[in-house]
């Protein structure tokens, strides 16, 4: 068998074991596009299975950050020693040309951002350029799949089509997948490797087939095959729906606490422990490029109308305001008023400890505290500056220089645990995530679900 026909994973007479050992041993040329927090994880894990690796990315301090051997994804524990093994070995290169990655490979990998507009429209551009780039260099036999998560219907409407239109190979002789990742920041690598099953789905039988084979030998875990590339799409975007409506229905029970007199995040721990309960944690919002967006992926763009998605993302998008009218409510029960308080919000990424800032909560807060006339001061352990936010950065072990009225804890970074509140004068402080221990200072806390 010659080795094009080896390197052919879709439509190709070589058996399953013969793939496998072609993929294992480097006969089969892989191209990753996009070189993200997702994307380089990704690359690395393919290049430390096939070792034959070339990854494209835009941005030319990405390519030659991985060229040196040098990982530009923080706190992703293991990547930078595999990005420096791959690299060193031969397995892993980067380029700045996605039409010369596309050029070389035989199956190509798009792990590309789908963010949405600021009409809350899914915004498909930089994906459909890098399909349009690997049509480019598409060849019979090729497989292309679909990591970033997408609307459901894409790979088989505008991947596929564009595949065919924009290249010399007809639409039957190449593949198309949807292989959605199911990873975390902070855990990316036990992710990939398998902390979870892969789901696989193509655009027809032989392109489900090609990539079962491909992800079985990534994977340590179980390749589950689903019907389609659509119903592949579709889980990613349920997994992402089904927290955003939970986390929805865990802040709304918290705005109740005070008019119940109830713990609600304890009866939220006590109720889960019945093993059909499974309510999520309250807090003053929910960010993240991943679920405040996926529910504008079935939005408005499928009939029936999606009303329950719509009024989860509306409870999630006021929780900012709730939080910032009960730290003013609490300010006023002390005979305080915001305006002209200076206020600390702990807390400016997302998550805690990732270095991600989309979607966070932490903005509209700092910009609602400063419309009202507050001095916002910021304090997050993983960002240098708060260019983009209505505050002013401060150091956290300077923190207790400072004046303070109030604070706001957005985001439970574990710098904030080791905080000594008694170095305070007594203050108002809004617990967001029910995370602060605060025993023995003197202040006023108001905890969200906790009242």
């Amino acid at each position: 068998m010659s080795l094009r026909e080896t390197q052919a994973f879709y439509g190709s007479d070589a058996s399953p074991a013969e793939q496998r050992e072609a993929f294992r041993s480097g006969d089969i040329p892989v191209a990753v596009y996009g070189l993200g927090k997702m994307g380089l994880p990704l690359a690395a894990v393919y290049a430390e299975t096939c070792g034959n690796v070339v990854g494209a990315d835009v941005d030319p301090a990405v390519v030659e950050s991985v060229n040196r051997g040098d990982c530009h994804v923080d706190r992703e524990p293991g990547l930078d020693d595999l990005v420096a093994e791959t690299v060193s070995a031969g397995a892993l290169r980067a380029t700045e040309s996605p039409r010369e990655a596309a050029a070389e490979a035989s199956v190509h990998v798009l792990i590309v951002p789908t963010p949405i507009t600021d009409a809350n429209e899914p915004d498909l551009s930089i994906l459909q350029a890098a399909v349009e780039d690997v049509a480019d260099g598409l060849s019979r036999g090729d497989l292309v799949v679909v990591e970033c998560t997408v609307p459901p219907g894409t790979a088989r409407e505008a991947v596929r089509p564009t595949l065919a239109r924009e290249s010399d190979v007809d639409r039957d002789e190449f593949g198309v997948a949807v292989c959605p990742e199911r990873t975390s920041s902070g855990r990316a690598l036990k992710d990939i490797r398998g902390a979870y099953p892969k789901v696989v789905g193509g655009v027809d039988d032989e392109s489900t087939r090609a990539a079962a084979v491909l992800y079985g030998e990534l994977t340590t875990n179980d390749v589950i095959e689903v019907p389609d590339a659509t119903t592949a799409e579709a889980v990613k975007v349920f997994e992402g729906v089904y927290r955003d409506v939970n986390i929805a229905l865990a802040n709304e029970l918290a705005t109740l606490a005070d008019a119940m007199d109830v713990d609600v995040n304890a009866a939220i721990e006590t109720a889960n422990t019945q093993p059909f309960c499974d309510i999520h944690r309250p807090g003053p919002g929910v960010g993240g490029h991943c679920i405040p967006y996926y529910p504008y992926f079935l939005i408005d763009r499928f009939e029936p109308e999606m009303r329950l998605l719509k009024t989860a993302r509306e409870v999630n998008d006021s929780m900012p305001s709730f939080t910032v009218e009960t730290l003013a409510e609490e300010l006023t029960d002390e005979g305080e008023v915001l305006d002209g308080a200076t206020v600390a919000v702990l807390g400016l990424t997302y998550r805690p400890g990732v270095e991600e800032t989309r979607a966070t909560p932490a903005r509209p807060i700092c910009a609602d505290l400063d419309e009202r006339g507050a001095e916002v001061l910021a304090v997050d352990p993983m960002l240098a500056t708060a260019d983009d936010f209505a505050a002013s950065m401060v150091d956290l072990p300077a923190l207790a220089d400072h004046d303070l009225d109030a604070a706001v804890l957005v985001t439970a970074h574990e710098e904030f645990a080791g905080l000594d509140w008694t170095a305070f004068d007594p203050m108002v402080v809004v617990d967001g995530r029910d995370a602060l221990d605060i025993e023995g200072a003197d202040h006023r806390v108001y905890t969200i679900g906790g009242g």
